[in-house]
């Protein structure tokens, strides 16, 4: 038994799908093509589909084809604040997205941290250059532009983390002034 990606199409066993003959329907097809569930499989052989677990992969399948996590670092500066509203703003942003890390400010510059879930590194950029555009209004964020991007994948951020670079792991959790 052999499992179906999900979100493909598994073959009804008709022939048409595999190129043969056979032209018109079998007896007690009701008019699907191929006839009964697994009735043109050869040896009463029939193809079930499986339910796959998150982060599960099929036999010869590319890293590339599942969610993988990113780690993110967004930096964004402008003109000078009051750090309140900064402060406040932020303490916003993480609590209408409890996925964001660590927030650090200063009156002219943040920087958020946080872990993003994207198929691949496009995909996780592509989300964190709308989150600081599409969260101004709702969050009450300054009016600042993004200056900076990085998103490394997990594996390279513990490489980091255990060769001594980046944040300690024990960074507190929040939103904190530089």
């Amino acid at each position: 038994m052999s499992g179906v990606r999900p979100g493909t199409a598994a073959p009804r066993g008709g022939t048409a799908a595999r190129g043969g003959g056979g032209g018109g329907a079998r007896g007690g097809s009701g008019g699907r093509p191929g006839g009964a569930r697994g009735a043109n499989r050869a040896g009463g052989e029939e193809r079930a589909l499986t339910s796959v677990a998150a982060g599960d992969r099929f036999r010869g399948e590319e890293p590339e084809h599942t969610p993988r996590l990113w780690h993110v670092t967004l930096s964004v500066s402008g003109a000078r604040a009051p750090l309140t509203e900064v402060r406040r703003a932020l303490e916003q942003l993480a609590h209408d997205h409890p996925f964001l890390l660590t927030s650090r400010y200063a009156d002219d510059h943040a920087e958020i941290r946080y872990w993003e879930e994207a198929r691949d590194l496009h995909d996780a950029a592509a989300v964190a250059l709308r989150l600081w555009g599409e969260h101004r209004q709702t969050a009450g964020l300054p009016p600042w532009e993004i200056v900076g991007l990085e998103v490394i994948d997990r594996a390279t951020y513990h490489q980091r983390i255990a060769a001594g670079y980046g944040p300690a792991p024990a960074t507190p959790v929040g939103v904190h002034p530089f």
